[in-house]
């Protein structure tokens, strides 16, 4: 195989070389490539063509971790400029000019420079601007460089008053730079709003550069946390990291990144920036960016030993294996003697001071939800601390066991969620004390209560604690409670049998008045909870199916009957507490007994009534100040109203459960409600509430140890919202975390189809037409098995249009084949016309495997038979006849369009500038046989073809076809109008018009 390197390139083939080059990822790859052609320009001879080249190897070094290679190739420059001026073109003398500044820049970041010798450069440029005639904006600017680096503000002040006072020409940086350097000089001075205000029109995208807006949103992630902008700062960091991440040459913005990681609670995902970018450990070609990544990892690190994970592996210089700890003295050490040159350099502790400060920092959030999978790692049991010394006639503190006891009686009478961490305070605190039965029984009856499927032993211990202390109807509701347990863990007949016999004993000790009503309602409602419980089981599977069946052994007729026995023991229960409910602790198992009955009438299929049922226990939890026992029926009060397509209900019943579970909720509660929150407000288009309640569902998932379950289904969620809102970047990166964990078994595959749709919707908007290729082509590829193709031919036809944008026609052509194959198959006659017109566009341009004027117009024609005989055939009651021949309209409109870019407007004859107008006239047909519906692409049209008529010299003609135009919107605009199709055309008609009477004229 011949290099192509090996034989002498020519003048052309070496600049054809080079843009290439250049296109391609920052890096040693892309640098080694510019030497090569630098020999290849040694080769020619031409001082031109090694001119670019220097210039070219120059670029690629200073946007690459090897900024210390620069400086030989400028230097030849400039001494080829001071010996040959004339070999340099006008744009070469510009560059030369321009690397000034990198050189400056460029010395800066290297220690072994003297100081001495940058300010010596300094002056030599601003020399050389002088004699160029160049305005001293861009001098001015890399004084002020100077000056802030070694700490001089006084002189940083005078030089950023200069700079900005000086004219821009040529040589100034760009509105965008200069904006992030103005901007960044005020967020050091922690002027934090004037920074975000310099840098507004950046991040707005008024002014953007190669690297802008990414150095803005990294450099405004601390001044935005400072500020307390939490949620700028999260969007700023998912759409600044997007853009830095394949730049090699932004190390310094890449560990402003790492830092808002570590300084929001977020040291996981600032882990896997650092296993992303190994090289930035060990890349020595621009110390001032390596010292301020290796003061960043110092920071995360050393948040990690504080946070007990100092033994965790962590990504760190190849060659070894690290942990946290080791890593945090590392980089330390290594960020110290980088700052330390630096500051024997210039001559003051500047750099120290910052580097130090910044290593030291403290976190700003506890935890900033991000919305992407990054969670945090799990924390060690803590190692036990040594004892504190203590003077010697200093008594340890003891807690007071009455207090704690008292406390969690309090909290049990409340029947507060804090009840059971109450009853462990004391029962730590009572451990190897002598106790009366009673209390005993109710430390035990508690640690069961806390112990799930393990409780049913601990629950008869207590009972017998309780009989020995006399109080039997506990005792009664011991034992109530392990039957409980034991029906949830091994069923069978023996729970349901015990619950009925306690039932029976507990109520005639109540006639005989040896127990309360507390007491019996605490049996009853275990009755209640063990009957329902094997009811549901049984007719788990048919949940409205009255029919019985699978899971029901013993028939329809036992099954109903379990359900009678539930229904009946509830309304036992709701009779008995009634003429309690004045007690809070009676009210709320009244409330249960009505909440039963309520599930039991869902699963009887009567949502109405299970509605009414649980709103009414919901409201008496609520009087009995028992706010945390109402959050499981307002959810499942959301899942009835939205069954019952009331999602105001819906919203309504979500939002109370997190209120009244405020405090209280689990990370998986908090999970669930948010999710199913966010789910109702993206069904109502409310897209930036529900993006908040997505991003704090994906944060309490991960929380709740459900990252791969619920996690990814809120981030999917979360990613549709804020593509929805125009954020396409956030969109993806959030889109892209859960794209791994989404699985056709668990969320189904068409949540995966989903997802890579948005994800291709993401990278079109971000101009990643290849990228979306490819995602449409995946989910395609799931869609193809569905029975159902509609979407396989969508995703299809997506694909084909973002192959066209990537410059791969062939491979467009094939996908658009493909498209119309399947849109012919779904009987979607306007898909395969638009495959086909689509098809001919990139014949017109000369690609696709048979490209060509010849090929685009047969494509044409067959698309227009396409749409004539697919409107013959339409049935026309639902419109299909219409929307074919405006189908019929576009075709022409673009055919016309395709012949006269493809004809010649210098010839007044030319046969295809002439068809391409009879084209544009049968679009104006087309749509004025529409009506008044139609009216703006009928305009469109005349407008159209009264610009060829003017190309080809029919100026009367193109008049006339102005004025149909205006006859339609009329020659001004009423004073109302908003800005839309009308006002433009109108403006379109006039310059016509007008062009039309000066050429008369």
């Amino acid at each position: 195989m011949n290099d192509p390197t090996s034989q002498v390139m020519d003048f052309d083939t070496l600049r054809r070389a080079m843009a290439d080059n250049y296109e391609q990822p920052e890096g040693p790859a892309r640098n080694a490539r510019a030497e090569t052609l630098l020999a290849e320009a040694e080769k020619l001879g031409i001082p031109l063509a090694l001119i670019e080249a220097l210039g070219h190897q120059l670029k690629v070094y200073n946007y690459s971790s090897e900024k210390d290679k620069m400086f030989v190739p400028f230097a030849r420059l400039l001494r080829m400029w001071d010996e040959h001026p004339e070999d340099f073109d006008e744009y070469e003398t510009h560059t030369l000019h321009w690397v000034f500044k990198w050189m400056t820049a460029g010395m800066l970041g290297q220690p072994h420079i003297p100081l001495a010798s940058v300010e010596k450069w300094l002056g030599e440029m601003e020399h050389r601007y002088r004699l160029a005639g160049h305005s001293e904006r861009a001098v001015r600017h890399c004084e002020f460089s100077v000056a802030s680096h070694i700490g001089d503000e006084a002189r940083a002040e005078r030089a950023f008053t200069a700079w900005l006072a000086a004219d821009r020409d040529t040589m100034a940086d760009c509105h965008a730079c200069e904006l992030h350097d103005q901007g960044w000089w005020q967020a050091w001075r922690e002027n934090d709003e004037e920074a975000l205000a310099l840098w507004a029109p950046v991040l707005d995208g008024t002014h953007a550069c190669a690297h802008e807006p990414h150095a803005v949103l990294a450099s405004s992630l601390l001044p935005l946390l400072r500020l307390g902008r939490v949620d700028e700062a999260r969007a700023h960091h998912l759409r600044g990291l997007r853009l830095v991440r394949p730049m090699e040459s932004m190390r310094g913005s890449y560990a402003d990144h790492v830092e808002f990681c570590a300084l929001t609670g977020n040291e996981a995902r600032g882990l896997e920036l650092l296993a992303e970018r190994p090289a930035y450990f060990t890349d020595t070609g621009e110390p001032r960016s390596h010292m301020d990544f290796l003061a960043v990892v110092a920071l995360l690190t050393d948040r990690l030993v504080a946070l007990g994970h100092g033994g965790r592996t962590v990504p760190g210089p190849a060659g070894r294996d690290w942990t946290a700890e080791d890593l945090a003295r590392h980089a330390r050490a290594e960020a110290l003697a980088l700052a330390e040159r630096f500051d024997a350099r210039n001559g003051t502790p500047h750099i120290g001071r910052h580097v130090r400060a910044r290593m030291d920092r403290r976190p700003l959030l506890d935890r900033l939800p991000l919305g992407v999978r990054a969670p945090r790692p799990a924390h060690p049991v803590p190692a036990p601390r040594p004892a504190e010394a203590r003077p010697a006639d200093t008594p340890r503190a003891e807690p007071d066991l009455a207090d704690l006891l008292a406390e969690a009686r309090r909290t049990s009478e409340a029947m507060h969620p804090d009840s059971l961490r109450a009853w462990a305070a004391a029962a730590r605190a009572a451990e190897g004390r002598e106790l009366p039965a009673r209390d005993r029984a109710e430390i035990a009856d508690h640690e069961a209560m806390g112990s799930g499927p393990e409780g049913a032993g601990l629950f008869e211990r207590a009972a017998d604690l309780y009989e020995e202390a006399g109080e039997k109807g506990e005792a009664l509701a011991a034992r109530a409670r392990a039957a409980f347990v034991r029906a949830l863990t091994t069923g069978g007949e023996e729970p349901p049998a015990t619950v009925e016999e306690l039932r029976r004993t507990v109520l005639a000790l109540h006639a005989e008045g040896g127990t309360g009503p507390w007491e019996v309602a605490s049996v009853l409602v275990c009755r209640v909870r063990v009957l329902t419980h094997l009811a549901l089981a049984d007719h788990a599977p048919h949940e409205h199916d009255h029919t019985g069946g699978a899971g029901d052994p013993d028939g329809p007729a036992d099954a109903e009957e379990a359900l009678r026995a539930a229904r009946e023991a509830a309304e036992e229960l709701l009779e008995f507490t009634g003429p309690h409910t004045a007690q809070p602790r009676l009210a709320s198992r009244a409330a249960e007994a009505r909440a039963t009955l309520g599930e039991l009438a869902a699963h009887a299929g009567d949502l109405e009534a299970a509605g009414a049922l649980l709103t009414r226990a919901v409201e008496e939890y609520l009087a009995a100040g028992q706010p945390w026992f109402a959050v499981d029926h307002e959810t499942r009060l959301a899942a009835l109203a939205r069954a019952l397509g009331d999602t105001e209900a819906a919203e309504r019943a979500v939002r109370a459960a997190l209120e009244h579970g405020a405090g209280h909720l689990d990370a998986l509660g908090q999970a669930q409600s948010r999710l199913r929150l966010a789910e109702i407000l993206g069904e109502k288009g409310e897209f930036p509430e529900a993006a908040e309640h997505a991003l704090e569902a994906a944060h309490w998932a991960d929380e709740a140890g459900e990252a791969r379950t619920l996690g990814a289904w809120a981030r999917h969620l979360l990613g549709g919202f804020l593509l929805r809102r125009g954020r396409a970047a956030e969109a993806a990166e959030v889109l892209e975390s859960a794209l791994p964990d989404l699985d056709a078994g668990t969320h189904g595959d068409g949540a995966v189809v989903q997802t890579l749709w948005w994800l291709g919707d993401c990278h079109t908007e971000l101009g990643e037409h290849r990228q979306a290729a490819e995602r449409w082509l995946r989910a395609a590829e799931t869609a193809r098995h569905w029975p159902e193709q509609r979407d396989h031919a969508m995703l299809a036809h997506l694909a084909a249009e973002a192959l066209g944008r990537a410059g791969l026609p062939e491979e467009a052509e094939r996908a658009y084949v493909r498209a119309a194959e399947l849109w012919r198959t779904e009987g979607n006659p306007h898909g395969v016309v638009r495959a086909l017109r689509a098809r001919a566009w990139l014949a017109a341009d000369g690609e696709g495997a048979d490209g060509g004027p010849a090929r685009a117009r047969d494509l044409m024609d067959e698309a227009l038979r396409e749409c004539r005989e697919a409107a013959a055939a339409a049935d026309d009651e639902d419109g299909a006849r219409e929307r074919l021949i405006a189908e019929r309209g576009h075709t022409h409109r673009q055919f016309g369009d395709l012949l006269a870019r493809t004809g010649d407007p210098d010839d007044a004859g030319d046969p295809v500038l002439e068809e391409a107008l009879g084209h544009l006239d049968e679009a104006v047909a087309v749509y004025a046989s529409l009506g008044e519906d139609a009216a703006d692409m009928r305009t469109g049209a005349e407008l159209a073809a009264a610009w060829l008529e003017l190309d080809l010299g029919r100026r009367e003609a193109a008049g006339a076809r102005a004025g149909r135009v205006l006859a339609v919107y009329g020659e001004t605009a009423p004073e109302d109008a908003a800005p839309g199709p009308a006002s433009h055309r109108r403006a379109e008609a006039r310059r016509i018009r007008e062009l039309a009477e000066r050429t008369e004229a």
